[in-house]
């Protein structure tokens, strides 16, 4: 079938089989560019200048390009039929198979037991968020609010990578939950100002945060958030569901229908619905920055290594449901890193082997060519430990890795 930039999508349980096989139980993704009608491209996230409005017209631009991902990006009538959902690439790049069925054919021998016996899919995924200005401030619903539209809650991270940063756009600050002493009636009163059009200047009764390159924040469903114009690695729940609740960004309207885009059809109009979407003492929590603020640390193993030949270090570690890691490996250096947990990686610089396969972080890619920067490693292969070796004789090979839930080897710290 096609569908997308690449076609020849297939869901052939040999390839499938060939490429898990070919790759000893490591496989390249195709690169899953999602546009946003509400957004203005930043232009950061590698893609061809010319190539960032490749849609028709009202899809808007590419600002997103996602990682790992099993599920389907939630982008209205004309949303393609595998618009966000990643690519496997099979063993002689031939043909190119849905993660989802990749994921469900392989089961456990992919992501391990321990999360398919409880999830049954791969239930997170990852993305590079880049606006050239500050997304409307938003929330993501509480597993309880979204099965009510018949979907999983969405809790979410931030990791403000300087290897994708050559700007911090238009507003490099972010809008993180609510003042401490907001009441419920304010929020109210800021949505009734929606429809009348302009701004309804919501994000007052946040707090603004300047972005610190190589920090990160932990933001749990239900809490109000507007990210900064910063190219941002954002691990996440597998799911699309959101509740705009700023009338005015990007200086234009946001439209109305996406305040209630997720909210069952009986509670549209209720504006008390939408407020009770907010977890409120997350949102107004006197501590906030104490309890999501992330300031990356090394792992255990790289703490008693040294230092010399690589560093890995947790960017993402607050969440029961994803975490991540950044590894770096020296000019010239190999080293082989072992993981509790299957994952999925991208490569933001240098270039060498992963494994088997060829690894290479990109400069510029085409809409519609494939790449050579990221890849899914099993949990068999992950344990086994992956051989990795920089190549290049003056710069780092930086490598960036989301996990799905409860890692194992967080658990093991805690």
């Amino acid at each position: 079938m096609m569908d997308g930039p690449y076609g020849n999508v297939s869901t052939s349980a040999t390839g499938m089989d060939r490429a898990l096989d070919a790759g000893h139980g490591i496989v390249r993704l195709a690169p899953t560019w999602v546009p946003r009608a509400f957004c203005t491209p930043g232009r950061r996230i590698r893609l061809h200048p010319d190539d960032y409005y490749p849609f028709e017209q009202t899809r808007g631009g590419i600002d997103e390009r996602w990682l790992s991902s099993a599920v389907r990006a939630d982008n209205g009538p004309l949303t393609g039929d595998n618009e966000g959902l990643s690519l496997v690439v099979d063993a002689d790049g031939g043909a190119l198979f849905p993660f989802d069925e990749f994921v469900a054919h392989h089961k456990s021998g992919l992501i391990g037991s321990r999360l398919f016996q409880k999830h049954g899919v791969w239930p997170m995924y990852s993305k590079f968020f880049d606006n050239q200005q500050a997304l409307p401030f938003h929330v993501h619903h509480t597993d309880e609010k979204a099965a009510l539209v018949g979907k999983p809650g969405k809790p979410e991270a931030y990791y403000y990578s300087p290897h994708m940063n050559n700007h911090l756009g238009d507003q490099p600050i972010s809008f993180l939950g609510l003042q401490p002493d907001i009441e419920k009636g304010q929020i109210r009163e800021r949505l009734e100002r929606f429809s009348r059009g302009g701004d309804n200047r919501i994000t007052e009764l946040s707090l603004g945060y300047r972005t610190q390159l190589g920090t990160g924040w932990d933001i749990p469903s239900g809490v109000l958030h507007a990210p900064a114009s910063v190219a941002t690695y954002e691990p996440q729940a597998a799911c699309d569901v959101f509740c705009m609740c700023e009338s005015w960004s990007n200086n234009r309207e946001v439209p109305e229908e996406l305040l209630w885009k997720d909210v069952p059809a009986d509670k549209h109009g209720d504006l008390d619905f939408i407020v009770s979407l907010l977890e409120w003492d997350l949102n107004t929590d006197p501590h906030f920055v104490t309890n999501r603020f992330m300031v990356p640390y090394d792992t255990q193993q790289s703490a008693a290594d040294g230092g010399v030949v690589y560093v890995e270090k947790w960017i993402v570690f607050r969440s029961p449901h994803f975490s991540a890691k950044e590894l770096t490996v020296r000019p010239g250096q190999s080293v082989t890193i072992a993981d509790t947990d299957a994952y999925g990686l991208i490569a933001v610089q240098g270039f060498g082997t992963l494994g088997s396969h060829d690894i290479a972080a990109a400069t510029l890619i085409r809409y519609g060519q494939l790449s050579q920067d990221e890849f899914f490693v099993s949990e068999a292969a992950a344990r086994e430990g992956v051989r990795i070796a920089n190549r290049s004789a003056t710069d780092d090979l930086v490598i960036l890795k989301h996990f799905g839930p409860e890692n194992s080897e967080l658990g093991l710290l805690a």
